[in-house]
């Protein structure tokens, strides 16, 4: 940090560009030259941008609260209960659709018909054909594949794009009729999430990692791409 100054505005949630990281992870075991490799492929081409395990409660219990009101429960009775529910089914819609373009190898990838998001910002375009230019900037992260934060409203992508968020979406009628019944509206996330200023470290069987993501982005997402069952593991660490 170069300087500090006193502001007369009240700093607010997302009010900031990035956050910077830094973790150990103990007791690695494999192989440091695999492990680099990876590393090293992180840094050039980003991650899968899940949301973690955070997102949806301690054991999962947001995600529960919003299936059993989709199936025609009681909503929560406190604002706070129903605004985390609502966010916890729309993350795991996402998450659906993501897991399947990772599936099928194209998470970070342009498809025809794609809402390709502009780095770093919440705009984005649709491109009915990618042409070579769009395969640049999307190689140089500039822009990325984008899936849908379920809402009212149709969603942007067209084409096989959309034939993807469709499909993924029919597989979660219920989750997807609830948001748009609470009237939240369609909006978009990069499927791919840059690993920025990635710096590490292996010494005595600990990984100290260092890295700068985007608002909004969860470290568990990068972790999750080095470490097995990262994801129960941060889950246990929320409780």
């Amino acid at each position: 940090m170069l300087a500090a100054h006193r502001h007369g505005r009240k700093l607010r949630p997302g009010s900031h560009r990035a956050n910077r990281f830094e973790l150990r992870v103990r007791a690695v075991e494999g192989d440091a030259a695999a492990l680099a490799e990876r590393l090293a492929t992180i840094a050039a081409q980003g991650v899968p941008d899940y949301f973690g395990p955070q997102r949806f409660g301690r054991d999962g219990g947001n995600l529960e609260r919003a299936r059993a009101w989709a199936a025609g429960g009681s909503a929560p009775r406190d604002r706070g209960d129903r605004s985390f529910a609502l966010s916890a089914a729309r993350s795991a819609v996402f998450n659906a659709v993501l897991a399947e373009r990772v599936r099928r190898g194209d998470w970070n990838r342009l498809l025809p018909g794609e809402a390709v998001m502009l780095d770093g910002r919440r705009s984005f375009f649709r491109a009915s054909d990618v042409d070579a230019t769009l395969v640049a900037r999307c190689e140089a992260m500039d822009v990325h594949p984008s899936g849908p934060l379920w809402g009212r409203g149709d969603s942007p992508a067209q084409g096989e794009a959309l034939a993807v968020e469709t499909a993924v979406a029919a597989g979660e009628p219920s989750l997807c009729a609830l948001l748009q019944e609470q009237g939240l509206e369609h909006e978009r996330r990069a499927l791919r999430l840059p690993v920025r200023g990635l710096d590490w470290s292996l010494a005595d069987g600990v990984l100290t990692l260092r890295f700068e993501l985007p608002r909004g982005a969860f470290a568990t997402a990068v972790l999750h791409e080095l470490v097995r069952d990262a994801w129960a593991v941060a889950d246990a660490a929320n409780d």
